[in-house]
């Protein structure tokens, strides 16, 4: 009703705790450590409060700030060793020890830790552009004049006072003091911060609920006393101390930051926690710098160049000793062109010891190619290209809300192609945030055709395909939101020509009565829409409008119907007496109302879990409780939702008997008046007849069931966290294929009667020691079952709450949790706070020591998104906070299928190969100098122009290898869906393992033989001019450099498997560059050109020796990969060889499933 809802004093409905506040044991720490907190209401400039220097309310996400961006970010760049090495180096090539100028080394190094900073300053830019749109939202303040005056949100203090209206953001934590509503009520929702989409109610205390306008605050002053700022999103503990009295508070009382006002048209709160002292911020963890097992892998590696690079600077540096000391020798000159008799400390006989140790330092500079500097930065080039390709793939873009897939950082892609667990949330991650009324079952009978996406894959599993003949699929264009039903047989008012029609007619008054939903009509259209605590809720109140009973109107003390009439067959008006609403909680598990109607019968009209109902059925209640109960179970199946709906007639004096004693029970200010309340309820929910069954679908989000199960065919876990309550969670659970009817649960759990009648009666310490022996012995149990099926191959799906989960990640049990979890083929946590599903992602992250991906859409998911090794935002329906703190965003769950399986999968194979690519073509060349210099007695002397050099990794050899990181595919993206095992390879880190690093690096140091040995023993005695002069030093180094630069120019060509006309351009056109680059630098004066003047030209082109032994060479260092790769292929392939090999073959989609599980055994090669 229009304006209807001011004048309801929810406080006269609800009935139980959620509406009251009094005092208990913990109020009794206010003031002590951890509960220190003093808040001056409406006086934030009070000078006692201004002394406790409270945290302001400006926010920051960032992972930089103006002042620490260059140190931070420099100590990023220097935790690369290898830019440390280069940077070392470059201060030493200012010393006459360079066997090469300084230059060269520094401007590399600059332009590589340059362009990474500038790319990490950009990416930390885009989070303070959003936190500073957060920062400067607007807020209505209670100011010095008594007016309310706009601010922002930057600019809240402490003790502020403030408006907020309806559907606007909380900007701090407040306490509430007073809604739009007389008593004081308002809705809020908190899916930003658990993940719930249904509405909280909460209550201002009496005592502050009548400032209902501006004016009433203008001598309003009070002090809180309360907890200091922590996590816990679920309880506080605070005094009001206001007109000289004290009033205890409890989380009822106050509105988190990031929730949102609904329902309810504003509300006055005073400010308690600001910034990072809120209970949203307090769950966040600082950005962390992440960087991808391949890139610490790679450090290592680095290490391991290091040790070469030092053994045989080492091993020159002795035989130059060695050398230079024979050089004089009993007064003779060995070497005598050399004049050893003259020379500097840098030769000197007599001084040998000394001169060795110059050398090895000019050798570490000249065999520093080895260690490839352009390495990071073609990475950087890369992963931006593979980040860019993410972006633009159509596959992974969402039409509906015109949302693509966005890398929001390139530094992890790899890891895309490495995950082993997935940690997702539930609540618009894997949902759709909607609940549809699907099915219902009344006096026995089922109704509703419609097939849900679990009874599909059910029948899709049991090869049943015949589905639809007796079910249809809901394809109305103009279908209505929490309404999915279809069934002739009552639709459109046929529910009259049904046997049972008496017993629909009260079902769906049962429906249509028993809620706390509120009607708001549209002045302009006259269409209601309606404003519920919980979807479910409002699904129930929608269906029960499609088939004829249309709630409309609601008082305090009244509830209006427009119904069909079946006698009359046209639709009345029918009001029914709100006497006392009986709400939902988690130990009750069920919702009543007590109306009286028209006939002054007394109603109690119930709906709750079929746990708690069958038992509280009278005999004559039970007619169809069996055939119900067959339903129920078909229900649960298809994964739907379940309620069963009852009802009772009470006689008057049995009710007014009631009354009195439920009164009573209320207004107890005892410790134990909630158990006494309830304890009182429960009588009445006695004796109960049972009218049938409803069916909820909450809906899943298009391709989850088929996303889930492609993800477990690739051997990736996946593990549900989710603030849901666990009966939501487990449902939820089925319908996305996460937990199978054959599945065996094990349940975790501190929700039995035991416990809570201990924590009613003992102290904390005992309360403690007992619920810690609980989880104890019920991981113990757990692992017993595990253990004892091993045989069987029984899989387990494992369930944990919250309270539970609190002990489980206790140091003592974590491991033995741990172990059970990865035992068990699901995991889903229920009740998680967001400080819980960080924990839990550090743990299998750090107890695995595998890769971990997290997944979520809401602020309540951000520290888990940011303690996983890659965090995936989905960018729904629940604002941005988790796609603004995630490494990359999508807009559906099942993106992450092609996101994993086959960019990551390319990534991460592509990566790897650069990886092993690059420390074979620095090994080939950088070790043809280390066999020079032997050749040269260790003289220090560079076998190559000084620009041959430098241009080896920048011109000649760079390009190819990028272009194998952008596009290089071992197979189709169709295959990767298709055969998703191949991901194993890189779970298992087959492609970047040691035993292939090191045999890629012996490939590098058989091709530098090959070569330095093959070119030296052709040519040494041939005459090569044609006026018969022999091979001299600059045609020697243009014969190996020609030799280098086609073979890993060739070796590049057969390591790839896609070719596309830019690997052809990039890898023929090195190789032609090169010689285009000899023919221009070659016809520069001696004086540039030096030892590459006209070599060429006047050399090396007419010379046939020059091309037959580069050809000879190139073949002769191709010829072991060739022959490794060929037996490898035929013997004992790799998955994707085998992949590849029935691609040739013709491999048909029929043979597929069977390929895949025999290439299951060769995944391990």
């Amino acid at each position: 009703m229009v304006g209807g809802k001011m004048k309801i004093r929810f406080s006269k409905i609800y009935n139980f705790s959620c509406m009251k506040c009094s005092i208990k044991e913990e109020h009794s720490q206010i003031g002590k450590s951890g509960f220190s907190r003093i808040v001056y209401c409406n006086d934030p400039d009070n000078p006692e409060q201004l002394q406790l220097k409270y945290r302001g309310n400006y926010v920051s996400t960032t992972k930089y700030t103006a002042i620490n961006y260059i140190p931070k970010s420099l100590f990023e760049q220097f935790r690369r060793v290898a830019n440390i090495y280069f940077l070392v180096v470059a201060c030493v090539s200012f010393s006459p020890l360079a066997p090469y100028t300084a230059s060269s080394i520094l401007a590399p190094l600059l332009v590589v830790i340059g362009a990474t900073m500038a790319k990490e300053g950009i990416e930390d830019w885009r989070r303070k552009r959003q936190d500073i749109e957060a920062n400067n939202r607007k807020v209505n303040v209670y100011t010095e004049n008594h007016t309310f005056q706009e601010t922002r949100w930057r600019n809240l203090r402490v003790g502020d006072l403030i408006k907020v209206y309806k559907d606007e953001y909380f900007p701090v934590d407040l306490l509430l003091l007073s809604s739009s509503y007389e008593d004081g009520i308002c809705y809020v929702e908190t899916s930003n911060l658990d993940g719930e989409t249904n509405l909280k109610v909460k209550h201002a205390l009496d005592v502050t609920s009548s400032l209902h306008d501006d004016s009433s605050f203008r001598n309003f002053k009070a002090v809180v006393k309360c907890e200091d700022p922590n996590e816990d999103l679920y309880t506080f503990i605070g005094t009001l101390y206001y007109e000289n009295q004290q009033h205890p508070l409890s989380v009822q009382q106050i509105l988190l930051r990031d929730s949102k006002l609904r329902n309810t048209d504003y509300v006055y709160g005073v400010v308690i926690f600001t910034g990072h002292d809120t209970k949203v911020m307090q769950n966040s963890t600082d950005p962390p710098s992440k960087r991808s097992a391949i890139e610490k892998r790679m450090d290592k590696i680095i290490y391991v160049l290091f040790g070469t690079l030092i053994t045989i600077a080492f091993i020159g540096s002795i035989f130059f000793g060695i050398e230079t000391t024979n050089d004089i020798r009993g007064g003779k000159l060995r070497r005598w062109y050399l004049r050893p008799d003259k020379t500097s400390v840098f030769y000197d006989p007599k001084r040998a010891t000394l001169a060795s140790f110059f050398h090895f330092l000019t050798a570490l500079m000249l065999y520093g190619y080895l260690i490839p500097i352009s390495l990071y930065v073609s990475i950087e080039i890369v992963k931006v290209l593979q980040s860019i390709f993410i972006n633009q793939d159509r596959e992974m873009y969402y039409e509906e809300t015109n949302k693509p897939a966005h890398a929001r950082t390139s530094n992890l892609n790899e890891e895309l192609g490495q995950v082993d667990t997935i940690l997702s949330d539930k609540t618009g991650t894997l949902t759709c945030n909607s609940m549809e009324f699907v099915k219902c079952s009344i006096a026995g009978v089922a109704y509703g055709r419609v097939v849900t996406e679990v009874e599909r894959a059910l029948a899709k599993r049991k090869g049943d395909g015949d589905t639809s003949n007796d079910v249809e699929e809901s394809s109305d264009p103009k279908s209505i939101k929490g309404f999915n039903f279809k069934d002739e047989r009552i639709m459109n008012g046929q529910w009259v020509h049904e046997p049972h029609r008496d017993m629909i007619q009260k079902f769906f008054r049962v429906l249509a009565v028993c809620h706390t939903v509120i009607p708001d009509v549209d002045k302009k259209t006259g269409e209601i829409s309606y404003e519920a605590e919980s979807p479910d809720e409002a699904a129930f109140v929608i269906a029960a409008r499609e088939l004829g009973f249309q709630f409309f109107e609601r008082t305090q003390s009244r509830i209006t119907l427009h119904e069909l009439d079946h006698r009359s067959g046209k639709m009345v008006d029918r009001s029914y007496q709100l006497l006392h609403v009986l709400e939902f909680s988690s130990s009750r598990k069920r919702m009543s109302v007590i109306v009286k109607n028209v006939e002054n019968q007394f109603l109690l009209l119930c709906k709750g879990a079929d746990s708690v109902m069958f038992e509280r059925l009278s005999k004559d209640g039970r007619v169809f409780e069996g055939i119900t109960k067959e339903h129920l179970k078909q229900y649960a199946e298809a994964g739907l939702r379940t309620l069963v709906v009852a009802y009772r007639e009470l006689d008057e004096k049995e009710f007014q008997s009631w009354e009195q004693e439920f009164l009573n029970a209320q207004a107890s200010v005892t410790a134990d008046r909630d158990a006494l309340v309830d304890a009182t309820a429960d009588k009445i929910e006695r004796d109960l007849m049972l009218l049938g069954v409803t069916a909820v679908e909450d809906k899943l989000q298009k391709g989850v069931p088929e996303c889930i199960d492609k993800l477990a065919k690739a051997g990736i876990k996946i593990w549900v966290l989710t603030g849901d309550k666990m009966e939501t969670a487990i449902n939820i659970g089925y319908a996305c294929s996460l937990l199978r009817p054959d599945m065996r649960q094990i349940i975790i759990t501190l929700d039995s009667q035991d416990i809570l009648v201990l924590e009613n009666q003992a102290n904390k310490e005992t309360i403690a020691k007992a619920l810690h022996d609980s989880i104890t012995k019920q991981i113990r149990e757990g692992m017993s079952q595990v253990n004892s099926s091993k045989e069987i191959t029984a899989s387990f799906g494992l369930i944990i709450d919250g309270k539970s989960l609190s002990f489980a990640l206790d140091k003592k049990l974590e491991k033995s949790f741990l172990e059970l979890a990865i035992n068990c083929a699901s995991v889903i946590c229920c009740r998680s706070t967001p400080k819980q599903k960080a924990l839990v992602t550090r743990l299998v992250k750090v107890g695995t020591h595998q890769r971990t991906l997290a997944i979520g859409d809401g602020a309540n998911d951000v520290s888990m998104l940011q303690e996983a090794d890659v965090g995936v935002g989905i960018s729904g329906v629940e604002g941005m906070q988790a796609v603004m703190s995630s490494d990359y965003a999508i807009a559906q769950f099942r993106f992450l299928e092609r996101l994993l399986l086959i960019h990551g999968h390319w990534c991460y194979r592509r990566i790897s190969m650069m990886l092993c690519y690059f420390f074979y073509k620095n090994l080939a060349f950088g070790l043809t100098l280390f066999w020079f210099e032997g050749f040269a007695s260790f003289s220090g002397r560079p076998a190559y122009n000084d620009w041959y050099m430098s241009l080896y990794n920048v011109f000649f050899t760079s390009l190819p290898v990028i272009a194998l990181g952008v596009f290089d595919q071992d197979v189709s993206a169709r295959l990767c869906l298709q055969f998703p095992k191949l991901y194993e390879e890189g779970t298992k880190n087959i492609l970047f393992s040691w035993p292939r690093i090191l045999g890629w690096m012996l490939n590098g140091v058989i091709c530098s033989m090959i070569i330095f040995f093959g070119t030296t023993n052709s040519l040494m005695h041939h005459v090569f001019r044609k006026d018969g002069q022999p091979v001299d030093y600059g045609v020697l180094g243009v014969m190996m450099y020609t030799c280098v630069v086609w073979t890993v120019n060739c070796q590049m060509a057969l390591s790839i498997n896609y070719f596309t006309w830019i690997q052809h351009l990039f890898i023929w056109g090195s190789i032609a560059f090169w010689y285009v680059f000899l023919v221009v630098y070659g016809s520069l004066s001696p004086i540039f050109s030096t030892t590459a003047y006209k070599i060429l030209v006047e050399a090396c082109a007419p010379s046939p020796l020059y091309w037959l032994v580069t050809v000879l060479v190139v073949v002769a260092t191709l010829l072991p990969y060739v022959t490794y790769r060929a037996f490898q292929t035929e013997f004992h392939p790799m998955y994707h060889d085998q992949i590849q090999r029935k691609r040739l073959e013709g491999l048909n989609s029929d043979s597929a499933e069977e390929f895949s599980d025999r290439g299951k055994q060769k995944i391990e090669l």
